[in-house]
């Protein structure tokens, strides 16, 4: 009943050398998710065998109990309220943004489990609309925001294409664990963990002809940052994704997936960005509008309603 802190990221066209531990040195732990290693079982069991009417009441209070013991994550979720909506944030408008991401947990879970649930396309979905249409495989970029955590598997499942996703291969995961596979023959993992092998993976799924999905709005992990305007500010996001549309001469669509009611998310799109013969300045320049107008359209959901961006970590800084 956490609000879990999902590590995803875009992939990084510039690889960095492998770190060298000093002899002696403490070894690392690996990154993990917030929460007890037995947290989400616990949820699964208790939903298939507890009542709705009983359980959600439950999934409230344990929300409040993770409130008060995650500190860090409930001053981001502050700073981000505050900044979406221009006022100081109440508790309960913290504990609102923390309950949106627990449901949402609880969804992932429960499709992983089998539920029925669908993602359909927006009118305004007109990048999504021309991929279907064409079959091609393209650079799939998704920010932490409502159901966008599921579109790639219900890509997978309802269209049958090849997804493969990019993230950071965390502990305590059961839900992206069972997700993966139950959708194991449309969606496969790329691990960020190992980033000398980065690259070469990113080349093989993109020669397999499967789409690679990345993340947008998080900074780790990404070798290239631009800045755009979001929350009243000019803040740094991450830009890989273009840089690898041309060096593989792929298309890009940025879309994010938003409830709908029960059993279906929308998911809405950028009309498709192509590299272009005319050289790299060129092109990144079309490609910053491009990413400026989708962000601009994100920043409009999120102020109808400010907890669908699940992000509890520090606010994309200002640019210099």
């Amino acid at each position: 009943m956490n609000p879990t802190v999902h590590r995803s990221a875009a992939g990084s066209a510039s690889v960095p050398p492998p770190s060298r531990k000093p002899a002696g040195a403490t070894p690392v732990l690996p990154a993990r998710n917030p929460g007890p290693s037995w947290g989400y079982r616990f949820l699964c069991a208790c939903d298939a065998v507890v009542p709705e009417f009983i359980f959600r009441p439950a999934r409230k209070l344990g929300t409040w109990v993770a409130l008060a013991n995650m500190p860090q994550q409930r001053a981001h979720s502050r700073a981000y309220l505050r900044a979406i909506t221009g006022r100081e944030p109440a508790l309960r408008d913290v504990f609102r943004h923390f309950l949106a991401f627990e449901e949402f947990l609880m969804l992932r879970l429960r499709v992983a489990r089998g539920l029925s649930h669908f993602g359909e396309l927006a009118p305004d979905a007109d990048g999504f609309h021309t991929l279907l249409a064409t079959g091609e495989p393209a650079l799939l970029g998704t920010f932490h925001v409502g159901h966008s955590d599921l579109t790639g598997f219900l890509l997978g499942r309802q269209e049958h294409r090849r997804v493969f996703m990019v993230r950071q291969r965390v502990g305590n995961s059961h839900d992206t664990e069972v997700l993966g596979a139950r959708f194991a023959q449309w969606v496969s993992f790329i691990w960020v963990n190992d980033p000398a092998n980065l690259l070469f993976a990113l080349k093989d799924a993109i020669a397999a002809g499967g789409s690679v999905a990345l993340k947008c709005d998080r900074l780790e992990f990404s070798a290239k940052t631009e800045a755009f305007e979001f929350l009243g500010a000019r803040r740094e996001f991450p830009f890989t994704i273009y840089h690898l549309a041309l060096i593989f001469q792929r298309p890009v669509v940025l879309c994010v997936g938003l409830p709908d009611g029960p059993g279906r998310s929308v998911v809405h799109s950028s009309p498709i960005f192509r590299p272009e013969p005319g050289g790299k300045t060129a092109n990144l320049a079309r490609a910053r509008a491009h990413f400026q107008d989708f962000l601009t359209r994100i920043e409009g959901f999120l102020r109808r309603d400010p907890t669908l961006w699940f992000n509890f970590t520090p606010l994309n800084p200002p640019a210099p």
